[in-house]
């Protein structure tokens, strides 16, 4: 089960309404399958993956 906080992810961004914003666009980029993960996904949703890849300062808001 995946467990990311969004207390972990304000770590990278300035406030939750960003973060939403930021996790929903690269949910959507991983779902429509034109980028990839760097992280290993196994069975994430592209929401799960999104935050995690936030949470390790992956993506830049």
């Amino acid at each position: 089960m995946a467990r990311v906080t969004v207390e972990e992810c304000l770590d990278f961004v300035d406030n939750r309404f960003e973060l939403v914003l930021v996790a929903a666009k690269r949910a959507h980029q991983l779902s429509s399958g034109g980028y990839r993960s760097t992280l290993d996904v196994g069975k994430d949703k592209p929401t799960v993956v999104a935050l995690r890849e936030i949470e390790a300062g992956l993506i830049n808001a």
